[in-house]
């Protein structure tokens, strides 16, 4: 886990308890279109554990 997200935890005052918490929460997202999409793909790469989409 460390390498993968390894920018994130080089950020001050976010640490592996912080990208522990990020994995176990549930984010959804209405509407996958223009903007939708994108945050999806930046959701998903920062390690949010569970991604719920609406379209």
């Amino acid at each position: 886990m460390k390498d993968r997200y390894a920018r994130q935890l080089a950020i001050p005052g976010f640490g592996p308890q912080a990208q522990e918490r990020l994995s176990q929460a549930s984010v959804a997202i209405v509407g996958v279109g223009g903007l939708g999409s994108p945050v999806c793909q930046y959701l998903a790469a920062a390690g949010v554990g569970k991604l719920i989409l609406i379209d």
